[in-house]
């Protein structure tokens, strides 16, 4: 090779490498801008009638982070905090992935997901809602949804909340956005990245407390500071879906948490059921978020995260959820009434990307993959044992709370909690254990 060449390679490299910094500066400058915007959002926020340790927790938890939290009682409606109102009421955001809940209960109500069916996705692993709820799979929700069709998934996503506002004695509230068809709309999208979605974070707490005290859906209110004491539910109505829809999507959201794409928010001392989301939000920039509730049995929190930022994608959401769920157990936890439970031993085997192929630049600059979701093209039919005949021999345990009678208050008369999934314990001995993340 001539130096002339050599010189013209080394010219090459060094201008690429260039690019690579200014790109590098200019995403540093927008994570920047956004996380002051936020800071200044959050020092603005009305929080008369929140609840001072909550919204304490869920601040600490945030961190310097761009993004929005709503914690709220999925039982009664209450909303003890919503840290960043502007985002977390007036704005909108692409909800990614966590419109498979609604997919998912479509496909369920539709008879599009038959409980006798599993789809073969891999050479090494099979498929069922469970699994594509835990890891998020992309091609399974999209072939669902080719059963769905367009006018269904927009039904379902307006029963359960989507597309109106929710009521809330908030100010300004918005009332998201459905998609609409139009030559060069994506059909497939909408039931995998929620193409077309607006939604706050708000209504993806007010949807996740549908699904976590049976089907009602509920009016948020933030209790008035003189009434707090006198705080009383007001239930919006009941979805008209049916009960065993809801539950059969109960287990995929708790692999979410003990072995999916939500394992950022575990919580070694009760059983949080969630489901994360993480895409491109429009405007170079990544949105994440997660949406969830615990404890299983006898839930007390609904907790929604959403961020934006280059850290969007590394699943924040979920560690933000966590560590409020972990810093508020004392309060709202159940220490006590847990048993053992059986998941997959297959931590580690998640794969694929939100995004399809897609790769970003992180703050190192070097390339990587989302990884919420699966690009592994699946059938739409699983099965939806909530406990299968015969458990698999390979299993990890972690903990989940058993569904005793509780002592119910006035406000939690009408609504029925979640039914424990699991299965008894077999050796009472079995120390719980929480399942180990791979490495990046």
């Amino acid at each position: 090779m001539g130096s002339k060449r050599r010189r013209e390679i080394l010219e090459a490299r060094r201008r690429a490498e260039a690019a690579r910094r200014a790109a590098i500066a200019r995403q540093r400058a927008l994570d920047k801008a956004l996380r002051d915007e936020v800071q200044g959002m959050i020092l603005r926020d009305n929080t008369s009638g929140e609840d001072p340790q909550v919204r304490q927790v869920a601040i600490n938890a945030l961190g310097n982070h761009a993004g929005t939290v709503v914690v709220m009682d999925p039982m009664t409606g209450k909303v003890y905090s919503i840290v960043n109102q502007e985002w977390g009421v007036r704005r909108g955001f692409k909800p990614c992935s966590t419109i498979k809940l609604v997919t998912g209960v479509a496909g369920l109500s539709e008879n599009v997901i038959q409980p006798a069916d599993v789809g073969l996705v891999s050479d090494r692993s099979r498929m069922d809602l469970t699994g594509a709820l835990a890891r998020s799979d992309n091609g399974y929700f999209e072939r669902v949804g080719t059963g769905i069709g367009f006018d269904k998934m927009i039904h379902y996503a307006r029963e359960m909340g989507l597309g109106e506002k929710t009521g809330a004695n908030v100010p300004f509230e918005f009332a998201g956005r459905l998609p609409e068809m139009s030559p060069n709309f994506t059909l497939r999208r909408m039931f995998s990245y929620a193409d077309g979605f607006e939604v706050t974070a708000l209504q993806l707490g007010n949807l996740v407390s549908a699904m976590a005290n049976g089907g009602k859906l509920l009016v948020p209110q933030v209790p008035s500071p003189q009434d707090n004491s006198k705080f009383k539910t007001k239930v919006r109505r009941k979805l008209d879906i049916d009960g065993n829809v809801l539950q059969r999507m109960i287990p995929g959201m708790i692999g979410s948490v003990n072995y999916g794409s939500g394992r950022k928010a575990y919580d070694p001392m009760q059983t949080v059921a969630g489901k994360t989301g993480t895409c491109n939000g429009g405007g170079g920039s990544w949105v994440g978020l997660f949406t969830s509730y615990a404890p299983l049995a006898s839930p007390k929190l609904a907790v929604v995260v959403i961020t934006r930022g280059t850290d969007a994608h590394h699943h924040l959401p979920a560690a933000v959820a966590g560590r409020i769920y972990r810093d508020l157990h004392d309060r709202f936890g159940t220490p006590t009434n847990l048993q053992i439970a059986s998941t997959p031993d297959d931590e580690e085997k998640e794969v694929g990307t939100e995004e399809g192929d897609d790769m970003i630049a992180d703050q190192d600059g070097t390339a990587a993959a989302a990884t919420d979701e699966t690009n592994a093209a699946a059938a739409p039919a699983p099965t939806h044992k909530l406990v299968p005949e015969s458990a698999p021999s390979n299993v990890k345990r972690v903990m989940n709370p058993i569904n005793t009678p509780a002592q119910k208050t006035d406000t939690q008369k009408a609504v029925t909690p979640a039914k424990s999934l699991v299965p008894p314990p077999t050796q009472p001995d079995d120390r719980p254990r929480r399942t180990q993340d791979p490495q990046d």
